[in-house]
């Protein structure tokens, strides 16, 4: 009888434990860039040097594709008549940012 009351004290214990461990703080990286549209034209602002720009459709469809670009600010004119596209930007740094985007016909 002890023995069972000395595992339940023992995994009530471990339990609570688990519980109060505080949870991994993960902060959000803010993105160094702005996306800016205007019908079917896209212009990304960045605070760091843009490297390269790929736009596709949500079927995979690449529609634009810049690279050595190597400015702080890119406009792009998307040539499909599509509201939800996908962007990725990569940085001189090394880093690449995507995001699902959409746009007004």
């Amino acid at each position: 009888m002890m023995k069972a009351l000395h595992r339940l004290m023992a995994t009530t214990f471990l339990l609570l434990w688990m519980i109060q461990l505080p949870a991994q703080n993960v902060q959000k990286e803010s993105k160094p860039y702005k996306i800016l549209t205007s019908g079917r034209q896209l212009t990304i602002r960045s605070s760091k040097a843009i490297d390269h720009v790929m736009v596709w459709t949500t079927n995979g469809n690449r529609v634009v594709e810049q690279k050595s670009i190597n400015s702080n600010s890119f406009t792009i004119n998307i040539p499909i008549n599509r509201s939800t596209f996908f962007l990725m930007i990569g940085l001189t740094n090394g880093k690449i940012y995507t995001e699902k985007i959409g746009v007004r016909e």
